[in-house]
């Protein structure tokens, strides 16, 4: 039977449960495992809604960040830490810009989500965006996982029993250590930074 786009494209029920075509194992974790093993759908139509609102935040943000124009000094301020590139907002969003360049964009998503989070003190907002978070960037079904080791994994598997606002503190932080070791370097030597040096470099010399 043909089951049509705008079919396709409703919330799963239980009337058109059947006329669904066989899909690989869902990745979404139920409300008691994490281990994604199971297809728990009792909330699919919300987390849906949670993450089109997400993505709704973060997809704008290289523009909504880079619309102030850095000054050469603060590019130039980039290369001195990888802390100032990050407390930069035109620099997160360059240095975004670069890590798609190189496939590796979902780590600077993974961190500005744990910010996100890290800001909410509703609990119930934080226990869906931690179930988002884990979904997202977490499971090792997702297209989208970052790189983390076993212990960390461990204690977010813990933690999610009863999520909050630092259930991904580790996380974060093992995910900064690798751009910051392994993309950092690579970014400065770019030719996007290096760009940016000479736009700097010759704006500074028509104001001289």
């Amino acid at each position: 039977m043909h089951v049509g786009p705008q079919e396709a494209d409703q919330p799963p029920s239980m009337s058109s449960h059947d006329a669904a075509p066989p899909a690989a194992p869902s990745r979404n974790p139920c409300c008691l495992c994490w281990c994604c093993c199971c297809g728990c759908s009792w909330a699919e139509e919300r987390r849906r809604a949670w993450r089109v609102s997400r993505e709704n935040k973060l997809q704008p943000l290289p523009g909504c960040e880079a619309c102030a124009t850095p000054s050469p000094e603060e590019v130039r301020s980039w290369a001195q830490s990888f802390d100032k590139l990050m407390h930069s907002p035109a620099g997160r969003s360059v240095f975004r810009e670069f890590l798609r360049t190189e496939y590796s964009e979902e780590n600077m998503l993974f961190w500005l989500a744990c910010e996100e989070l890290k800001a909410e003190a509703n609990q119930h907002v934080v226990d869906e965006k931690a179930r988002l978070i884990y979904e997202d960037y977490v499971s090792i079904l997702s297209p989208k996982e970052v790189s983390l080791d076993s212990r960390v994994r461990e204690g977010i598997n813990k933690k999610m029993q009863e999520p909050s606002a630092h259930t991904f503190d580790d996380a974060q932080l093992q995910i900064y250590t690798l751009m910051h070791r392994d993309s950092y370097p690579r970014f400065l030597s770019s030719p996007t930074y290096r760009a940016l040096l000479l736009r700097g470099s010759s704006q500074s010399s028509s104001e001289a």
